[in-house]
């Protein structure tokens, strides 16, 4: 294992910290590490939800680490089997992801928050897309942003690279809750995460795979791909044991048993 990665595997819970001092930024050897574990976690079936967190105090994480870039890391470089961060680009993760952030998330620290499911945050969290101070694109954010807050405060944060607050970005939505510190961030990450391990894995695939895919289509498109069961999470959501078992333990007034099949 990466030694600037530590792992937590609790009750289907995966917690996986990156701890790069000072600012948690990930280079190319760190981002393949960091896909090949994420990768891990999507086949692994006893796993069925993961945090994403960080050690340290003042960062979440600074995104592309610029020393590394400067000692021959190239920015167009083989970053893994998930693109930056292990998540970005990770095909078919149909598991839940959730992000516990504190601190600065700067670039594509803020890219790699934007990747996961649901964000908790501290009261001291700031997010930051400084990439135009530099000359160069937020690639990420730049595709992400405008689709997950009104268009003209996304366009705002990547054109002048102005910080916002953990509560302006629970208010764009952006942030699910904002907590006291970065301890009751864990706490509530690891709440939830234990309430999503408790329900039905298929239908949490079938919902990521359909609002993947129902992005780039029109919504009779996207409709049209679940009700035909096109979609392979849908069809084996339909087709399964736990297909049925929330209509029998409903009849049967008790509380569903989940398999993942």
């Amino acid at each position: 294992m990466h030694p600037s990665l530590h792992l937590v595997r609790e009750d289907g819970v995966l917690e996986v910290t990156l701890d790069r001092p000072k600012a948690n930024a990930i280079d190319l050897a760190t981002s393949r590490e960091m896909g090949r574990v994420f990768a891990d976690f999507r086949d692994d079936p006893d796993l069925r939800v993961a945090i994403v967190r960080t050690a340290g105090e003042k960062f979440f994480c600074a995104g592309w680490d610029l020393k590394a870039a400067a000692g021959g890391d190239a920015v167009d470089g083989d970053y893994g089997v998930g693109g930056f961060g292990g998540l970005q680009e990770l095909p078919d993760l149909n598991k839940p992801v959730i992000a516990a952030v504190h601190g600065l998330a700067m670039g594509g620290g803020f890219e790699l928050a934007l990747s996961c499911d649901l964000v908790y945050a501290s009261e001291s969290t700031q997010f930051g897309l400084p990439e135009i101070n530099a000359g160069t694109l937020a690639d990420a954010a730049t595709i992400k942003l405008p689709k997950r807050m009104p268009y003209h405060v996304a366009m705002e944060l990547l054109l002048t690279g102005r910080w916002m607050g953990a509560a302006e970005a629970a208010r764009w939505g952006v942030v699910n809750e904002v907590l006291a510190d970065d301890e009751a961030v864990r706490a509530r990450a690891w709440e939830t995460a234990r309430l999503l391990a408790s329900g039905p894995p298929l239908v949490f695939a079938a919902i990521k795979e359909t609002a993947r895919v129902a992005e780039a289509l029109r919504f009779q498109e996207a409709m049209d791909l679940v009700t035909t069961s096109t979609l392979k999470t849908v069809e084996t959501l339909y087709s399964s044991e736990d297909g049925v078992e929330g209509f029998k333990a409903f009849a049967e007034k008790r509380k569903p048993v989940w398999k993942g099949r």
